[in-house]
């Protein structure tokens, strides 16, 4: 019969679409790379979704994430990404989490209950204890390196991340991972070298934030503010989508 997923179907075959709608993936940062991701799986017929995250969209988000729009701004990405996903597909299931991923609120998600994690966060130590309760639960993991300081998409790839080089993110995890006695990992990462933004104080978050008052993790917070472009995340977020379908599909 005729649907929306008729032209995947063409290439999945319908047992692998029946397969699809029964997976549950969870995707930990719905920014540039995360909002990609989920467009891309919920349009490929993902069943399921965890959809976590505590910022809200900024209007320094509008340059690359698929959820930022001019009526979006000051709204909770993960309601946000919900609404359009569901708007894609109205019976797919999406849970959302208004919060940051830490160690201290690890135990609160059901990850024996994933079918796959996205790590799409910033921070190392979030990553390392996504990517260490994934592993332990048995459930495939695949996590974003650095894709800010970087102007060519072409240069994104996937990858063991014991086999990258260059991006100074991914130098860092394989150093922690390997304490932790993590011998493989999936990424996506580029291997372009990283460009120094420009210090210019009249377009910083440094000195003109517009955080709303209270609000946490302030980008004025931040050690770094990298440049961004609309194409680089966007590219990586796809990447990782065609590689879970695929996993899921050869399941």
């Amino acid at each position: 019969m005729l649907n929306q997923f008729s032209r995947t179907e063409l290439l999945l075959g319908s047992d692998a679409m029946e397969s699809l709608q029964k997976k549950r993936v969870a995707v930990f940062g719905i920014g540039g790379v995360g909002g990609y991701v989920c467009e891309a799986l919920v349009r490929s017929g993902i069943g399921a979704f965890d959809l976590v995250d505590d910022d809200k969209v900024c209007l320094t988000n509008l340059n690359r994430q698929i959820i930022a729009t001019r009526k979006t701004v000051g709204k909770y990405k993960t309601e946000v990404m919900k609404e359009r996903m569901l708007e894609i597909n109205p019976d797919v299931k999406v849970t959302i989490h208004n919060c940051f991923f830490l160690p201290e609120n690890a135990d609160t998600f059901p990850f024996d209950e994933y079918d796959y994690v996205v790590d799409a966060v910033d921070t190392v130590t979030a990553k390392i204890e996504l990517i260490m309760r994934s592993q332990k639960q048995g459930v495939p993991v695949i996590s974003a390196m650095g894709a800010g300081n970087k102007l060519d998409a072409g240069r994104m790839q996937i990858a063991d991340i014991y086999k990258t080089k260059t991006c100074p993110l991914a130098r860092v995890m394989r150093r922690e991972l390997k304490k932790r006695g993590i011998e493989h990992l999936k990424v996506v990462y580029s291997d372009e070298q990283p460009i120094r933004p420009l210090e210019d104080m009249s377009i910083s978050c440094r000195t003109n934030c517009i955080c709303p008052p209270g609000a946490q993790h302030k980008c004025t917070e931040r050690r770094d503010i990298p440049g961004s472009t609309a194409f680089v995340p966007a590219v990586a977020g796809l990447l990782i989508a065609g590689e879970i379908v695929r996993d899921l599909c050869a399941q």
